[in-house]
């Protein structure tokens, strides 16, 4: 599965490819794609099947067109992951426990939790199951760095209290795996990019 994500990453890196992802949110055919976006179909049909034989693009049924039908294309999902594994020996890891306030540490753990992730859910598809993810997010405001720094003490010592009260060990005395399924729990608290920055990246990407 890496394997794949890893061919289909490397065929994204193409900017007649991404505009064809893009262009085909909505079903259409590969002759009104090149209508609308000016390149030649010969050039487009390849971008298509190039993007099809990697699953990125799915068939969506055919249209007819006066005498003869069009074959019809969609992007396969809305949005995507690209698994850290990808990169390699320079994918993000969390470093030691004394960076735990730092972002690279942060990072590290997102990187963490989307490879673990990503495994789970491909092992649940294959057995067609779900996977249970409690998760949660909320948007603050800390006034001064000792009422940040009095939050996160609290919720640590709030976090620890509920494991505590609601969870088995996750190893024995003997550091081997205690009963039960075993999950990560990951907390993070970071800055919010400033809501005028998120407009202005978002308002590049749009031809």
């Amino acid at each position: 599965m890496l394997q794949h994500a890893g061919r289909a990453s490397a065929i994204l890196y193409h900017p007649v490819r991404i505009r064809i992802f893009e262009g085909l949110l909505q079903p259409d055919s590969a002759a009104g794609l090149s209508r609308r976006m000016g390149i030649p179909r010969q050039t487009l049909n390849y971008h298509v099947r190039e993007l099809l034989r990697v699953k990125l693009l799915t068939r969506a049924g055919r249209r007819r067109n006066r005498n003869f039908y069009e074959q019809r294309y969609i992007t396969a999902a809305r949005g995507f992951v690209l698994s850290p594994e990808l990169l390699g020996s320079v994918a993000a890891e969390p470093p030691q426990p004394r960076g735990a306030f730092s972002a690279g540490h942060l990072l590290g753990l997102t990187s963490l939790v989307q490879r673990e992730l990503g495994r789970v859910c491909e092992a649940a598809a294959k057995a067609g199951k779900r996977v249970a993810t409690p998760s949660m997010e909320t948007k603050l405001r800390f006034r001064s760095a000792e009422e940040r720094k009095r939050s996160a003490e609290e919720l640590r010592r709030a976090v620890f209290g509920v494991v505590a009260r609601n969870a088995g060990a996750y190893e024995d005395s003997k550091g081997h795996a205690a009963e039960g399924r075993p999950f990560r729990l990951v907390l993070g608290c970071y800055p919010a990019a400033p809501e005028t920055l998120l407009v202005r990246v978002e308002a590049t990407r749009k031809p």
